[in-house]
């Protein structure tokens, strides 16, 4: 057991300050995220909103997403990505609390623009700070790090916010969020203060080296590859929490259970797993696949049974597939950015699930509304096969290009 103890915690080791510090305020941010599990949800069972109605205002979450890390990005190039954090982190919070006081389908679309478009601005910033903040070598394991960070806070968040909604409201959920976000920002300002400039080599962002993204071919690919895996993933944000509670009875505490099982579940096992990966030397490529085969598993094992127990067996093969396809996905993207556009690549990187927010809430939801449960997960699950195909063509296309470059 100690020797056990011993390589989880080795793990860990040689990781920077800055990067512990990083991802101390994420944590703080994102146990606060407790609205956004809920919030289809929250939309049908207290704002009165039709299936196809929840879709529409989770396509404009998806497209503030889509503008935010776009903006997020040209600001991390230009301003740097310390300032951009800071103002995500703060502006999103003063959204999420003013958001409970809309009520009108029309107002909740137009609310939820602006807020996602605040709140994922960062997204593209924290990529790059990782990067920054990395010694040689960890890159990797430090966006890990931040990924624990974040499932850490998204597994506390669901729990504690099912327990909210079960013994109080709804609407406490958008106080804790934004006050978390509020404080979160404080963090970035107190705990995570920039070194000087030259040590950051962030007034060499200027320098460009290499093709913008949308000129990369193989990037456009990946980028591809990332917005259909996403688009089946997002449904765990939306779709999945409904078909818990109508197809399966279950109630928000115990979804909120469900959903502490994903977080939980990564926090202890995907360091030591990206660490073993790590030491295997897997291309970060073949292990997007993997990531993306367990993924569509966690989807056709739904049509299995209706035992609920089921539930159970397809998050953990979802959350499997997320420890092992996001992380090395994040290095991929940022090992294919050269100098001084990493920014404008990890936005491109950040738009894949700003376009699955937009298209992918909506297509499921209308999908379950049309054809139902059985339909939706068996089109998830060979939609994803067909990703996991194109990515092995990747995989291929990146070794032809590296045979080239020698």
């Amino acid at each position: 057991m100690r020797k056990i103890y011993t390589s989880y915690l080795a793990n860990f080791r040689g990781l920077s300050r800055e990067i512990w510090l990083l991802a101390l305020v994420t944590f703080i941010n994102r146990a606060g995220a407790m609205v956004i599990p809920f919030l289809s949800l929250y939309l049908i069972n207290v704002e009165g909103f039709t299936l196809p109605q929840v879709g529409w205002i989770m396509s404009c979450f998806g497209l503030g997403s889509l503008f935010g890390t776009f903006i997020g990005g040209k600001l991390t190039d230009t301003i740097g990505f310390y300032k951009v954090i800071l103002g995500s982190l703060f502006l999103g919070g003063i959204g999420f609390i003013l958001l409970q006081f809309i009520n009108s389908f029309y107002g909740f679309c137009i609310g939820i623009f602006i807020l996602t478009m605040m709140a994922d601005a960062g997204r593209p910033a924290i990529f790059v700070a990782a990067d920054t903040y990395s010694k040689p070598g960890n890159t990797t394991r430090s966006i890990t790090l931040i990924r624990l960070a974040i499932n850490l806070g998204f597994s506390v968040g669901p729990l504690v916010g099912g327990l909210i909604i079960a013994h109080i409201n709804y609407t406490s959920l958008f106080w804790i969020d934004g006050i978390t976000c509020i404080l979160a920002s404080i963090g970035v300002f107190i705990l995570l203060r920039p070194k000087p400039q030259k040590e950051m080599g962030e007034k060499t962002i200027a320098i460009k080296e290499g093709i913008p993204p949308y000129l990369n071919k193989l990037f456009i690919l990946f980028f591809i590859i990332m917005v259909a895996n996403s688009l089946a993933f997002v449904q765990y944000f939306s779709v999945l929490p409904v078909y818990y509670e109508k197809a399966h009875f279950l109630s928000e505490d115990i979804i909120g259970w469900l959903l502490f099982l994903n977080g939980a579940t990564i926090v202890i096992f995907e360091m030591p797993l990206i660490g073993w990966l790590d030491r295997k030397k897997i291309s970060k490529t073949m292990a997007t696949f993997w990531g993306i085969f367990f993924l569509g598993l966690s989807f056709l094992v739904l049509n299995f049974t209706s035992w609920t127990g089921v539930l159970v067996i397809g998050m953990l093969l979802m959350t499997l597939g997320e420890m092992i396809g996001f992380p090395f996905s994040n290095a991929l993207a940022l090992e294919m950015a050269p100098k001084g556009r990493k920014g404008s690549y990890m936005a491109f990187y950040s738009m894949s699930f700003s376009i699955a927010h937009l298209i992918g809430h909506n297509g499921g939801m209308n999908l379950v509304d049309s054809f139902g449960y059985f339909h939706t997960w068996t089109v998830m699950s060979f939609f994803l096969l067909l990703v996991a195909v194109l990515t092995i063509w990747l995989y291929y296309l990146l070794k032809k290009s590296e045979t080239k470059n020698i």
